[in-house]
């Protein structure tokens, strides 16, 4: 059967799947962060920084699966476009994961000596993943443009994206920690905000003068005076978080989870803003999620298996995070 516009299952799935990127960049995005910002000189922060994600990091990479497997079953068409441009960053992506797991299982159990070199392949296999996302984050956004200048966008997404990860993965420290290490984790978490402030102006610019559709949306009339406060937002989002980072340690840890709340609102807004931006296409200009989208068929049966599989992961993830609620403790696998 003929997809239309006015299909609702199409824009279901795209609901779905933009949500399963979004979860994915914030809770995962967390904890590459602190793979990022390992201090290879103190193993013992390095321990607790590791416990804080130990009970959630494996499961937080769930999101991208389903991710995935979304784009995949539902929008084939442009599940092939995007790994046509996208296959050397997706195999350097997965190897950076791969390495990441087999480096948090075997630091926990070798021997000390070793420790050190493990921590250096979760620290770099972090890297490695965070440069790629913020890579194929930049290739998208351009249309998988082949100029210069889209390269160029592409590797200063990949910094952005990293800075963002790094800032959200400090803020989760901040809420996680005491002591010397949140102090630390403060500061970090502190000039990663800027610096990931910088990468959403260049970003917004970006977006708004590469197409005239795009600046039409955001600043044609009357919808500029609905979009006017959204920069105000950011500025005091931003503004509150640095204010507070700058006075850590509080007393009784009062608002230790202030920064990592900021940090999700602007991942939040970021992602809505791309997703305003680039509605209705799935990829720019090329296919919009109707055109992309399987039979209808398919997608019916498909959302029978969606109704179950997504508030099952939904309510683990949330358990989880009820279980291990808290400052990070020592973590043990043995």
């Amino acid at each position: 059967m003929p997809l239309i516009e006015n299909d609702w299952l199409p824009l279901a799935f795209v609901i779905l799947m933009a949500l399963s990127f979004l979860i994915y960049a914030v809770l995962d995005g967390y904890d590459l962060g602190v793979g990022v910002l390992l201090p290879m000189q103190d193993q013992q922060q390095r321990d607790i920084m590791i416990s804080s994600i130990g009970p959630f990091w494996d499961a937080n990479e769930t999101w991208l699966v389903l991710a995935i497997g979304l784009l995949l079953i539902a929008f084939p068409q442009a599940h092939s476009l995007v790994l046509q441009h996208l296959y050397l960053p997706v195999t350097f992506m997965l190897l950076g994961l791969i390495l990441r797991g087999v480096a948090f299982d075997f630091r926990t159990k070798a021997a000390s000596k070793n420790k050190r070199s493990w921590d250096l392949a979760f620290k770099g296999g972090s890297l490695l993943a965070t440069l790629m996302q913020g890579y194929m984050l930049g290739r998208y956004v351009m249309g998988f443009s082949d100029t210069s200048a889209g390269y160029a966008f592409a590797a200063l997404s990949a910094i952005c994206v990293t800075a963002g990860y790094c800032y959200i993965g400090s803020a989760w420290l901040v809420m996680k920690t005491t002591g010397k290490l949140q102090q630390k984790a403060a500061s970090w978490c502190f000039y990663s905000a800027l610096l990931t402030a910088l990468g959403i102006i260049a970003v917004c610019l970006t977006n708004l003068f590469i197409s005239p559709e795009i600046f039409d949306k955001w600043l044609g009339l009357p919808q500029v005076f609905i979009f006017l406060p959204l920069p105000l937002l950011f500025i005091i989002i931003f503004s509150v978080s640095c204010f507070y980072l700058s006075k850590v340690p509080h007393a009784d840890d009062n608002g230790c989870w202030l920064p990592f709340a900021g940090a999700v609102l602007v991942f939040i807004l970021c992602f809505a803003g791309l997703a305003y931006s680039y509605f209705p296409y799935i990829i720019w200009q090329k296919l919009t999620i109707w055109q992309a989208a399987s039979a209808r068929e398919s997608l019916q049966f498909i959302f029978y298996g969606a109704v179950v599989v997504l508030p099952t992961i939904v309510a683990y993830t949330i358990f989880s995070y009820k279980v291990f609620w808290g400052k990070a403790s020592k973590l043990n696998y043995y």
